[in-house]
């Protein structure tokens, strides 16, 4: 199994796709947030982490490096990993490779998630979540709306939306996706790894497409 590094703008259903190849395929799915909130512990590097990341400030690509290096290390990556939220832009890449070659690893391929500008901000305005399951819904897209407004489906409870999922919040995460994550499409597409997956379609159709890929790049 090769490891698979996504790229999507917002709304394009990365973490989705992540969560089924990791279950189906039995790979860890590597998230950078998920790594950062593991590291928060009482070490002098934990608590950096975690006075940083709640002042709401960014963590150094030193400190991320650092941690991925320690998590690529560990045995449940030997078949392969999901990588999720990370290399941001050509110079995280750069640095990702070194990494890879130091721990004597296969780059492996990169799947582009593309949607529409329109449908992605659907997906993100109507966006509503269950706090107690973690359940997701959508007010805006039939297939995805909640059998009883405002309840969720599975525990009952009342579903909220965040406060970043606004057209205006939107509208600002699309530009710096198109401003510093686009260009490695570019950077992976000439080195002959990059597969696009058209992820408008529905979850289940996406997973398809990536699977079609999976099977053609062995």
């Amino acid at each position: 199994m090769k490891s698979i590094i996504f790229i999507a703008p917002p709304a394009a259903g990365k973490g989705t796709q992540a969560v089924m190849l990791s279950s189906k395929y039995n790979i860890p799915h590597i998230s950078t947030g998920d790594i950062l909130r593991n590291a928060q512990d009482d070490t002098e590097r934990g608590k950096y982490i975690s006075s940083e990341m709640a002042k709401g400030h960014f963590i150094s690509d030193e400190i991320i490096l650092e941690l991925l290096t320690e998590r690529l290390s560990q045995s449940d990556c030997e078949n392969g990993y999901i990588l999720d939220g990370f290399p941001r832009n050509i110079k995280q890449a750069e640095e990702y490779e070194e990494i890879l070659n130091k721990l004597n690893k296969d780059l492996g391929i990169v799947i582009v998630l593309d949607i529409d500008k329109e449908i992605a901000k659907e997906r993100i305005v109507g966006r509503i979540s269950c706090p107690k399951c973690g359940s997701v819904f959508n007010d805006m897209i039939e297939e995805s709306m909640p059998k009883e407004a405002g309840i969720c489906d599975k525990c009952k409870t009342k579903l909220k939306k965040r406060e970043d999922d606004n057209a205006e919040s939107f509208e600002v995460r699309f530009e710096g996706y198109l401003a510093k994550t686009e260009p490695l499409i570019e950077y992976y597409q000439n080195k002959n790894i990059l597969y696009r997956v058209d992820s408008s379609l529905g979850k289940d159709i996406t997973f398809n497409q990536i699977e079609d890929i999976l099977r053609g790049s062995k």
